[in-house]
């Protein structure tokens, strides 16, 4: 088998041979002839050649577009706030502080009158932050006297507190608009005033009666637990007459 494949190789390569030196030409086969007319045809003929000057150089070809300008950068886009996350609020507005520089101090004003307590109270919700305030009500109920007077000159009262202290009856100034008189007893109720008088007279004190010392009022305290002098003022101001003689002062 080696011998008959070593044969076929000889026999190939001596054909090989055979054609490639154009021994096989008169059988029509031989390899393309380098001298043939047709491949000096097309050879490039250098004596046709010629140079051309730079001035004579035709023009580029329009077909191919000039590089366009670059387009001028878009403005950049401001990035836009980034959104809570979900299931938070919102932060709250901070609360201005107070001025620097002011110092605060805890300030009191007791006694405003019921007639003057709701205006008060409009102007400090509307004005005041509710933090800085707190306007507090106090009921006070009447109060009820055992009085004797009013007398006609101070002789006659020193002769009416002289018979009291023979009796051993307690009393005391009246004061106020029921002067020049004498005060026997005050009480919360005029039941209480009425059962005392009861009691004197039958201790010989006959000109004695019960009078109402003061009505059931209600009366307010205003606080400001962190006052400035401008807080002062400006409340001071609101107020009007709700602070006449009732002047603010330290808590």
């Amino acid at each position: 088998m080696l011998r008959i494949a070593f044969l076929l190789l000889v026999l190939a390569n001596a054909g090989y041979y055979l054609w490639n030196h154009g021994q096989l030409q008169a059988l029509g086969l031989a390899p393309p002839s380098q001298t043939e007319p047709e491949r000096l045809g097309q050879q490039v003929r250098p004596e046709a050649l010629s140079l051309l000057s730079v001035d004579n150089a035709p023009p580029p070809s329009s077909a191919t577009p000039a590089t366009a300008p670059a387009s001028p950068a878009a403005p950049a886009t401001p990035a836009a706030p980034a959104a809570p996350a979900s299931g938070e609020e919102p932060a709250a507005p901070a609360r201005p502080e107070k001025a620097a520089g002011q110092p605060t101090s805890c300030l009191v004003a007791t006694g405003i009158e019921d007639r003057h307590a709701e205006a008060l109270r409009r102007g400090l919700i509307a004005q005041v932050a509710s933090d800085q305030w707190d306007l507090s009500s106090t009921h006070q109920p009447g109060r009820w006297m055992v009085y004797m007077g009013k007398f006609p000159d101070a002789e006659f009262l020193e002769r009416k507190r002289s018979e009291l202290r023979a009796r051993k009856i307690d009393f005391d100034r009246a004061g106020g608009a029921l002067e020049p008189g004498l005060s026997l007893g005050r009480f919360s109720s005029e039941e209480a005033a009425t059962r005392e008088l009861t009691n004197v007279a039958r201790q010989g004190v006959r000109t004695a009666r019960v009078v109402q010392e003061r009505p059931d009022i209600t009366l307010y305290t205003l606080r400001l637990p962190q006052a400035t002098p401008a807080l002062r003022s400006q409340v001071e101001s609101m107020g009007g007459k709700a602070f006449e003689g009732k002047p603010f002062r330290p808590c």
